[in-house]
């Protein structure tokens, strides 16, 4: 690397992430919404675009599929000196219950893509799960489900070995990322930009 490929991007690589929260498929659900969290490490800034947003909400397809189209966008650049705390994308997804209760439908959490170019995830969602059968029966009384404080907490593997959770649902997004002076540190992935 020379010393002025180095200078000249101010010693950062960039990360620019577009695409769209597309659809979601929870079977049993209607009415839902959801809400995105980008997390991140220590070493990396946002450049243009938003942190966190919210949907509208959307209905159930009245076919056979019987999927929730969002299509919400997403922009975001990141900037960075070191690939430590890769960004992170959370999805929760909320609806209406039978009480009328705004209750978590699923959560979903996953890495930016590490290479250039298009590509879709398909994000299993879950929700946390009552640990004992009088907290099961109290939830259910009370209309208030189990749910996380603070969902950022999803990006971090520590306390998360003792959350009971079940999978619900499955949420689909597609990326279109861009990669600038990635590989002026040594760093490779398939179309070096």
């Amino acid at each position: 690397m020379s010393g002025s490929e180095s200078t000249s991007s101010g010693g950062v690589f960039l990360v620019s992430v577009v695409g769209q929260i597309e659809k979601g498929h929870f079977s049993n659900y209607d009415n839902m919404y959801c809400k995105y969290a980008f997390v991140y490490g220590p070493d990396w800034e946002i450049v243009t675009g938003v942190e966190e947003g919210i949907s509208q909400i959307a209905q159930k397809s009245q076919d056979e599929r019987q999927q929730v189209v969002w299509n919400f966008p997403l922009d975001v650049s990141f900037k960075s000196t070191n690939p430590h705390g890769w960004p992170q994308l959370i999805v929760s997804v909320y609806g209406l219950d039978t009480f009328g209760n705004d209750v978590i439908r699923g959560y979903g959490v996953c890495h930016l893509p590490v290479v250039n170019g298009q590509s879709s995830e398909e994000m299993i969602m879950f929700v946390p799960e009552s640990s004992s059968t009088l907290q099961k029966l109290t939830s259910w009384l009370t209309g208030k489900r189990p749910e996380y404080v603070d969902a950022r907490l999803l990006a971090r593997g520590d306390g998360r070995e003792v959350t009971r959770v079940r999978s619900q649902g499955c949420v689909w997004i597609q990326f279109n990322v861009v990669f600038k002076d990635f590989h002026h540190y040594g760093f490779e992935n398939d179309n070096n930009s």
